[in-house]
């Protein structure tokens, strides 16, 4: 049970996170918005390091590199993807692949699913798939470049919870701390390279909307002056608050991963984590007002009756 609330918040979190990056990427560059967001993520989880504390050993050190170099590349290619092709199909194949690789690596490991375990995790998934589906007006075509791109970012979100899993129990937050400053790193680099390349939207811009910093934010106009960035109070308290809550999610889905010893644990938490499209889809119905279509409603139902099924599991 611990587990699954665990996983529940963690993902209710990552998609308030979301939400809040998806405004924030109305007035600046999605790339730029991930990069200020995991810096300052960076913050509070030192300070849980120095509250809680941790340990640096060269096991949690190794898997918190990986699942920061993990993260770092799905958030670049998920940008590149949503950059090419539609929303409405490139975000759930994301979140897709993301429940679903560390569910097969579990399996490959020998883990053993009961019936009532496969039939919860099955519908967890199309849960996720009908939570992410949302309207995509952009006209943009299907291409096998943008499936192979948005089910590699969905890969790479599937390595964060792998890599989290490879942790120490009684390692704490430092290989969270490990993670947060080497996405920060590589985000940033990246940030740097799209300022310089000077191209607001196409190849130089490897976001052009809300949508690929909150992949079920409802879209809406994209503000971005041509002059030097300026950062208004509200602005940077979004990107602040973003950033703190993206830590936080992860200190959820590591404390899941850890709540038992049961193998099964991994593939649950893996499923529930893809479940953020319903944090960031009710945030923004009760911020903009924007009203859940029928198909997210089917999704959220089901995204709890696989909860209850895999609490009972």
């Amino acid at each position: 049970m611990l587990t699954v609330v665990l996983g529940l918040s963690g993902a209710l979190v990552y998609g308030f996170a979301d939400f809040l990056g998806g405004l924030a990427s109305r007035r600046l560059r999605a790339v730029t918005v991930a990069a200020v967001a995991a810096a300052v993520g960076i913050v509070p989880l030192l300070l849980g390091l120095v509250v809680v504390g941790g340990d640096f050993t060269w096991t949690g050190t190794l898997w918190g590199a990986v699942a920061g170099a993990s993260g770092g590349v799905g958030v670049l290619l998920l940008y590149r993807a949503l950059a090419i092709g539609p929303m409405s199909v490139l975000s759930p194949l994301t979140a897709v692949f993301a429940a679903v690789v560390p569910v097969l690596v579990a399996v490959l490991r020998g883990t053993a699913l009961s019936g009532l375990a496969i039939a919860a995790l099955v519908v967890a998934v199309v849960a996720v798939v009908l939570v992410a589906a949302v309207r995509d007006s952009s006209g943009a075509r299907v291409t096998a470049r943008g499936l192979v791109t948005a089910a590699v970012a969905g890969c790479g979100f599937g390595g964060i919870v792998l890599a989290y899993d490879l942790t120490p129990s009684d390692s704490g937050v430092a290989p969270l701390v490990v993670a947060r400053v080497l996405q920060a790193v590589l985000l940033g680099a990246a940030a740097v390279g799209t300022a310089l390349a000077g191209r607001p939207g196409g190849a130089g811009d490897p976001a052009t909307s809300a949508d690929a910093a909150g992949a079920a934010v409802p879209p809406g106009p994209v503000v971005r002056p041509a002059g030097p960035v300026r950062w208004p109070a509200r602005l940077l308290l979004t990107v602040v608050a973003c950033g703190v809550l993206d830590a936080l999610a992860n200190v959820f889905i590591q404390a899941g991963l850890h709540s038992s010893d049961d193998p099964v644990t991994l593939p649950v938490v893996s499923v529930l984590n893809a479940l953020y499209p319903i944090g960031t889809v009710v945030l923004a119905g009760v911020v903009l007002r924007e009203r859940l279509t029928a198909v997210q409603w089917a999704g959220i139902v089901l995204a709890f009756v696989a909860s209850v099924g895999l609490a009972l599991a």
